[in-house]
């Protein structure tokens, strides 16, 4: 059994449906990131039990361990785009702080009343970003498991803040904890906030798409199943205590991945006049954007055997595919709030 959170998110949920001949506890306080419809496979399924609620919530995360005894905690949930952070910083250390806290002292407290094998396999495993590193030049080296932390944004110094909190139970209270610290995401179920779900949204709706300052900020983008992939693998397979970064092995800047989005548009749904690159539109950079992020994923082959699977060429023509062919669940998270919210960003 695994008590997951956050498993109505993105992420989160390619996760819980990849893993959905386990037995499931997916708690999400269904945000507006987070969407119930991404798990609609799983409504029927025993295993899989969902409950909206928050990791800030003690008492129900304590009822969560006492009642479903759960043999490990995988920690998704967190509010996650730099932006929002920027516009409302303590949504932010509310949730990725003190609800990374609340989750931990918790699994302290059950961990801690296990005997046996059952406390021996006991695992936390927090999802982080590569984000806690700051940002690269274009000639250093990528980000390694010991690169210093220098967050640029309040999202990443919260999420650094939570990766402390863990290392500090481990060193502390012995709990049997993971990191895992990953590069950017993409692929099916993500909210069009991010750059790559933004830009599809805009360019079928034949609006601009907007790209932060010369476009020249570079990014690793890795396909959401091998992320989850690499999670499970960790999960089975990590040393305790260790932190574990998590690449797809492809840095593009973000004006070549735009671009490579409207080639792929040009051919699967052609426009009617004009190709889909005429949309695009420089906006004023974000403050403190960081240039470059990279990941060395060598400690993942070598220590645990995992590699990606997918080229970024495969997992984008399959993410296009993917939103082509669900417009239904891209209208339903469109709300009027969402617009709104995306006009005064990009105003």
């Amino acid at each position: 059994m695994l008590l997951v959170t956050g498993g109505a998110g993105f992420i989160g949920s390619n996760f819980v449906l990849g893993q959905a001949e386990r037995g499931i506890v997916n708690l999400d306080a269904l945000t507006y990131a987070g969407n119930p419809t991404n798990l609609e496979t799983l409504k029927n399924q025993s295993l899989h039990h969902f409950v909206h609620g928050s990791i800030n919530d003690e008492s129900l995360v304590n009822q969560l361990f006492e009642q479903h005894k759960p043999s490990a905690i995988v920690h998704f949930a967190a509010e996650s785009h730099v932006d929002r952070s920027i516009k409302t910083p303590r949504d932010f250390m509310e949730t990725n702080v003190l609800g990374t806290f609340t989750l931990l002292e918790a699994a302290r407290h059950y961990w801690g009343k296990l005997e046996g094998a059952e406390k021996q396999n006991f695992r936390f495993l927090h999802v982080s970003t590569d984000e806690v590193y700051g940002s690269l030049s274009p000639s250093d080296p990528a980000f390694r498991e010991t690169t210093p932390y220098a967050p640029n944004s309040p999202y990443s110094a919260s999420k650094a803040a939570s990766d402390h909190l863990v290392r500090a139970y481990f060193h502390t209270y012995g709990l049997p904890v993971l990191t895992t610290n990953c590069s950017n995401n993409y692929g099916p179920y993500q909210f069009p906030e991010k750059l790559i779900p933004l830009i599809l949204h805009n360019a079928l709706n034949d609006k601009p798409l907007p790209i932060y300052g010369d476009g020249q900020q570079v990014r690793d983008w890795l396909y959401v199943t091998d992320h989850c992939d690499a999670i499970a693998t960790v999960l089975e397979k990590g040393e305790l205590g260790e932190v574990y970064n998590i690449g797809g092995n492809n840095e593009l800047a973000n004006i070549d991945v735009v671009h490579h989005i409207c080639a792929l548009l040009d051919e699967l749904r052609p426009r009617a006049t004009g190709n889909y690159a005429d949309l695009i539109t420089y906006v004023t950079d974000r403050p403190g954007h960081d240039r470059r992020y990279a990941i060395d994923a060598s400690k993942m082959k070598n220590q645990l055997g995992w590699s990606p699977r997918e080229t970024f060429e495969t997992g984008m023509r399959k993410t296009v595919e993917w939103y082509l062919n669900n417009s239904a669940w891209v209208e339903g998270v469109t709300s009027g709030t969402y617009r709104e919210w995306i006009e005064g960003q990009y105003d």
